[in-house]
C-alpha cells in the first residue's frame, strides 16, 4: 500500500505541473494577444447532476478568469473565449464576435496560442534534462564494460549471436548503455561487432529487427547475462535446507542445463506453466520436486528439493552491475544545456521512431494507461528518477498533443495552416463535427489503454 501511493503521488505531483505549465502557455500567449481566459483549471470540473464538479475555485478582483481544481485527474484546460474546444459552448459562438475573442484574431496569433502549451512542455523537458546534467551529471555502464556479456534469446541466436557476447558497436558506432536505445540500435544495425573469446567478431544483421518483438519476446532478444553462481543463500529456503552455499555454481534444473542465471529463470518459467495446469495438490507437488545440479570445487553433484510454492529455491545470484565500471561525466552548469538539449532530442526521436509499432495488433496491446505510467515512477522517493520520468512525460505530452486530431492542439493547428494557406476558415459547424470526433477518439484511446492495464492485472494480457 505504502509504495502505491508514493508512486501515485509522484505521479499526480507531475502531471499536475505539467498540465498546469502546458495550460500556462495557452493562458500566456491568449494574454499577450487580449485574449480573454475565462477559465484555468487543473483537472476536469466535469459536473454530476446539480454538483459543480470543482473541487475549489477563485476569480480575482477585476479578472476575467476563474482560476480553479476540477475532480477528474485527467488533464486540464484553458477555456479561451470564442473558440470551439473540448467545453462545447457552442452558446457563445452564436452570440456576435467581440475583440477580445481568439476567434476575432489573426490566424498567426492563434496559432501561437495553440502550440504555446506544446512547447512549454518540449522546452521544459530540456530544461528538466539540462538541469539533470548539471546536478547528478550522466552516470552509466557502458556496455563495453559489461564484461559478463549478454545472454542472448533463439532468435538472436540464429543471427549469429553467443551467450556472453560483449557487444561492442553497431555500424561502427559504440553502444551506450543497456536501455531503450540499446534496443533501438540494434534493431536498425546491419553490422554489430562484438567481443568472443578475446577477438572481435562482426555479425551481420538485416536493419530492420521488429523491435516490439524484440521486447516482447520471452526470453528478450538480449539481456545482461547473469552467472548462475549464488551470492548468498535465504534462510528457511529450500536452498538452504538442501545445503547450497555461497560459491556455488547452478548447472541444471529438473534433468535441463543451464549455464546462466537468465537459464534457470528461464526454466522455472518452464515449471510455472505446468503448475499453472496442475489440478491436484499432488499435481503441484510433483512440479516442485525437482533435481538440482550444482557445482563446488569443480566438482559436480546433484541434489532433490521441493520449491516453495511460489517455485521459489531461495538464493540470490550474484549482483554483477555491482562489479562492472560505471561512467560518469560531469557538466558545468553552461555545460550542462546542450547536453540535456541533445539528450531530449535523443529521447523525442526514440519516442516518435517506436510510435509506429502503435498501429499493429501487438502495439495497441502494448499500449499503457494511468496505471502504466504510474509504475514508471520509483517505489521509494527519488528526486533523479522523479525528474526524468517528469521530463520524459513532458515530452509525451507534447508529441501527443501535437498530433493533427480534432480536439488537440494539433488539431487546431491543422485547422488554422489550412486557413492560413486557403484564406478561408472551415466553418463552425464543421469545427464542432470535428472537436466531437477528436474528443470521441481521445476517450476511446484512453479506454483501451485503461482496459489494457485492468486485463494485464488480472492476468489475461
Amino acid at each position: 500500500m505504502e509504495v502505491f501511493l508514493i508512486r501515485t503521488l509522484q505521479f499526480i505531483l507531475a502531471i499536475s505541473l505539467l498540465v498546469f505549465l502546458h495550460e500556462g502557455g495557452h493562458f500566456f500567449f491568449s494574454k499577450l494577444f487580449g485574449v480573454r481566459v475565462e477559465k484555468f483549471f487543473i483537472f476536469f470540473d466535469v459536473s454530476i447532476g446539480k454538483w459543480a464538479g470543482k473541487l475549489f475555485s477563485f476569480k480575482p478582483k477585476n479578472s476575467d478568469t476563474e482560476y480553479g481544481l476540477g475532480w477528474l485527474p485527467l488533464g486540464g484546460y484553458c477555456k479561451i473565449s470564442g473558440m470551439i474546444d473540448e467545453s462545447f459552448d457552442t452558446e457563445q459562438m452564436k452570440q456576435p464576435e467581440q475583440e477580445w475573442e481568439f476567434r476575432s484574431k489573426p490566424a498567426w496569433q492563434r496559432l501561437l496560442i495553440m502550440i504555446g502549451g506544446v512547447l512549454v512542455n518540449f522546452l521544459l523537458a530540456l530544461f528538466i534534462y539540462s538541469m539533470i546534467m548539471f546536478t547528478w551529471g550522466d552516470s552509466y555502464v557502458a556496455v563495453k564494460d559489461m564484461t559478463y556479456g549478454m545472454y542472448f534469446n533463439d532468435e538472436a541466436k540464429e543471427l549469429g549471436f553467443q551467450d556472453g557476447d560483449v557487444l561492442l558497436s553497431h555500424d561502427g558506432i559504440e553502444f551506450k548503455s543497456f536501455d531503450a536505445d540499446f534496443y533501438r540500435d540494434i534493431a536498425s544495425a546491419h553490422e554489430v561487432s562484438v567481443l568472443r573469446n578475446g577477438q572481435t567478431v562482426s555479425i551481420s544483421l538485416p536493419g530492420d529487427l521488429n523491435l516490439l518483438n524484440m521486447l516482447k519476446n520471452e526470453p528478450q532478444f538480449v539481456r545482461p547475462l547473469i552467472p548462475a553462481q549464488i551470492d548468498s543463500v535465504i534462510p528457511s529456503t529450500p536452498a538452504m535446507t538442501a545445503g547450497l552455499r555461497k560459491g556455488d555454481v547452478l548447472k541444471g534444473i529438473n534433468g535441463r542445463e543451464v549455464n546462466s542465471y537468465n537459464e534457470f529463470v528461464f526454466e522455472i518459467g518452464r515449471l510455472e506453466d505446468m503448475m499453472a495446469s496442475a489440478e491436484t495438490h499432488e499435481d503441484s507437488l510433483k512440479v516442485r520436486s525437482t533435481s538440482i545440479v550444482y557445482e563446488r570445487g569443480g566438482v559436480r553433484d546433484t541434489m532433490s528439493v521441493t520449491l516453495t510454492s511460489d517455485l521459489k529455491l531461495g538464493f540470490a545470484p550474484l549482483l554483477v552491475m555491482m562489479d562492472y565500471k560505471v561512467t560518469t561525466i560531469n557538466y558545468s552548469f553552461l555545460e550542462s544545456f546542450p547536453a540535456g538539449i541533445k539528450y531530449g532530442w535523443n529521447v523525442l526521436e526514440g519516442y516518435v521512431s517506436d510510435m509506429k509499432y502503435v498501429f499493429s495488433a501487438d502495439g495497441a496491446k502494448s499500449l499503457g494507461g494511468f496505471g502504466t505510467i504510474g509504475k514508471l515512477f520509483p517505489p521509494v522517493w527519488d528526486w533523479y528518477i522523479f525528474w526524468k520520468m517528469t521530463a520524459f512525460l513532458s515530452i509525451i505530452l507534447a508529441f501527443m498533443n501535437i498530433l493533427p486530431i480534432p480536439a488537440l492542439d494539433g488539431g487546431h493547428v491543422l485547422f488554422l495552416l489550412y486557413e492560413m494557406i486557403t484564406r478561408r476558415k472551415p466553418s463552425e459547424q464543421f469545427m464542432i463535427r470535428a472537436e466531437y470526433v477528436g474528443f470521441g477518439i481521445i476517450i476511446l484511446l484512453m479506454i483501451v489503454a485503461n482496459l489494457n492495464d485492468i486485463l494485464r492485472g488480472l492476468g489475461i494480457m
